[in-house]
């Protein structure tokens, strides 16, 4: 659980073309304008039954102009630290630059697995070009063609073998996984500190499969679960710190270790992009949310009004997805903390709620009567059932039907919308199913 691969090397070499082939989209889209949205760098590969996430570090560079080494530099740094394989992708075509070897010598300095990647050879001449890599003493080239796939397969292949096996997750299935994440200086460390301080109830550390999400159990006021804490661990001043980056980086393997997350936002500033980034890897990942606006004994107008306004504009700024909690607290001083522990738990609780059949059909049957699906091609749609699938991840409905193919998304957001207006489903994400009976 939680691999990361971090794909790094110099600008141009194919990074962002290997990162669309091996998370199998194409989200990162390649020669644009750097830094437009970053949280496209991001995505999950599955080879094999083996799943693990893939990031691009060079999507993070702050402007493509100044790609100095520094820049590089700090990139290849965090990789580092942060992920468990590293793909230090080259080029062929041009052979070795500076700046290949100069991240080749950051590189060599680490103990992680390092698989050097020979991209744009595209054909076999190419391939007896990439003898000169192994100058570097790091591993032995894979030629592959990022743009074709040729030569993608062996390299999943030797990636997975090198990835740890992280089957040893000796804690408790059955407690929630909270993870509390959100920008630096959102307070994070003061809403922890907050949880800890009010009464040492502590009773373990274990420490997570990866060297870096500790969790931490709670129990106490009748709670019971883990923390999934992030903040607070990197040995300061290792890294220059390259703040946004850094974030996203650091939330990932909490999100993913976690079952619901409090994000945590800065009520003195507003929602920033940043906010959005980390909100929008929670819903990739379907993980349960609760919203905390923090420092709110700092906030000047504390009136309904400011309060509702707040609650719209962040609901507005993370659509589609409106149904979670939004709390405002200050971790300083403690006002509202325990609300934030009990609306997660009730987050969690909806994330495992169980809806009979029964009641779901006398509920939406008639609804989806008065709204049927439209007509396609003057062919009418019946939905004629409805289930709630075994347990999954998340709520999973399943709605049978004659033509399930020209049911649409706007329905689907219409019959996700009457489920939440009927159960509480808050803070949760549900998936909606349309098939043939």
């Amino acid at each position: 659980m939680g691999n990361i691969v971090a794909i790094v090397g110099r600008p141009n070499v194919g990074k962002s073309t290997l990162f669309n082939r091996l998370t199998q989209t194409r989200q990162a889209i390649v020669n644009e304008e750097a830094g437009t949205t970053r949280d496209r760098q991001y995505g999950k590969s599955d080879w094999n039954g083996k799943e693990f996430s893939v990031i691009d570090t060079g999507g993070w560079v702050v402007n493509s102009e100044d790609v100095f080494e520094e820049e590089i530099n700090k990139q290849v740094q965090i990789a580092i630290e942060e992920a468990d394989v590293l793909l230090f992708v080259v080029d062929v075509l041009n052979g070795i630059t500076d700046l290949d070897d100069a991240v080749a010598q950051i590189l060599r300095r680490t103990k992680k697995p390092i698989i050097i990647v020979a991209n744009k050879a595209d054909n076999f001449d190419l391939h007896a070009a990439s003898a000169e890599f192994y100058s570097f003493g790091l591993s032995d080239p894979f030629c592959i063609s990022a743009i074709n796939g040729s030569g993608t397969g062996d390299l999943l292949d030797k990636i997975v073998t090198l990835l740890p096996n992280t089957k040893s997750e000796d804690w408790d299935k059955l407690l929630p996984r909270i993870a509390v994440i959100g920008r630096p200086n959102a307070g994070k460390s003061s809403l922890i500190n907050a949880f800890i301080d009010e009464e040492r109830h502590i009773v373990t550390d274990i420490a997570g499969t990866t060297r870096d999400s500790i969790y931490t159990e709670y129990n106490k006021f009748g709670l019971n679960f883990y923390l999934v804490d992030t903040a607070g661990i990197r040995k300061k001043g290792k890294v220059n710190e390259d703040l946004e980056y850094y974030s996203v980086i650091r939330s990932i393997r909490a999100i993913e270790n976690s079952d619901v997350c409090i994000l945590m936002m800065d009520g003195t500033r507003g929602i920033e992009s940043q906010d959005l980034n980390i909100f929008s890897l929670v819903q990739k990942n379907k993980k349960g949310i609760v919203v905390c606006v923090n420092k709110w004994d700092l906030v000047e107008d504390k009136s309904q009004q400011a309060i509702t306004y707040y609650e719209n504009t962040i609901r507005e700024r993370l659509a589609p997805f409106k149904d979670f909690p939004i709390l405002f607290i200050s971790a300083q001083t403690k006002q509202r903390i325990f609300k934030v522990l009990e609306t997660a738990k009730e987050v969690y609780d909806n994330r495992n709620k169980r809806i009979s059949t029964s009641k779901l059909n006398e509920v939406m049957l008639p609804i989806i009567e008065n709204y049927p699906p439209p007509a396609w091609k003057g062919k009418y749609i019946k939905i004629k059932y409805v289930t709630q699938l075994p347990a999954g991840v998340i709520p999973s409905f399943v709605f049978f039907c004659n033509l399930p193919q020209w049911v649409k998304e706007p329905y689907k957001r219409f019959l996700e919308n009457k489920i939440r207006e009927n159960w509480d489903l808050t803070g949760t994400p549900i998936n909606i199913f349309i098939r043939e009976k």
